[in-house]
């Protein structure tokens, strides 16, 4: 493995790997990473439709947050949307990052127009998974940041 390569694990509660992918780690200041990546290979999403092998991401991952942010580039480098996903803070050891995705995320589009997702698969797996009350107040205070973020233009909207 590369010096800066990191592997990201995508996590449910019940720690069953939900995805994975590699990408290199471009910063890292404080509780803050920064992964540069690309998809490996087509991925049909229910929302964005076909992502196409290749489409670069840029992500920010805090050490000590309950969220994720992702931001889809166009192949000029511009950005396409953010993607913003509620998760536990996320860990990092021997070259892996993982963290527990809380099926919550916000689509914001380049005019910082934003969606709030999954709320009901939240639900189902608070119920199926037994989330503490400590994790959906910690979800929805993730919430509340990220659209304080999006809506102040606060980095990385800015």
């Amino acid at each position: 493995m590369k010096p800066n390569a990191i592997t990201v694990r995508v996590l449910k509660h019940d720690g069953a790997e939900y995805r994975r992918w590699n990408a290199t780690i471009a910063r890292q200041t404080g509780s803050l990473i920064i992964l540069n990546a690309a998809f490996d290979d087509d991925v049909q999403h229910d929302l964005l439709g076909n992502i196409s092998r290749g489409t670069r991401t840029i992500e920010y991952y805090w050490l000590d947050r309950w969220y994720n942010i992702f931001r889809f580039l166009e192949s000029d480098g511009t950005t396409k949307l953010f993607y913003c996903n509620v998760n536990m803070p996320p860990a990092i050891s021997g070259g892996i990052l993982s963290y527990i995705d809380l099926d919550i995320d916000i689509l914001v589009q380049p005019d910082f127009s934003y969606r709030v997702l999954d709320l009901d698969e939240f639900a189902s797996n608070a119920l199926h998974y037994g989330y503490s009350e400590q994790v959906k107040s910690q979800a929805q205070s993730a919430i509340d940041e990220l659209i304080s973020m999006i809506e102040t233009r606060q980095f990385p909207f800015s």
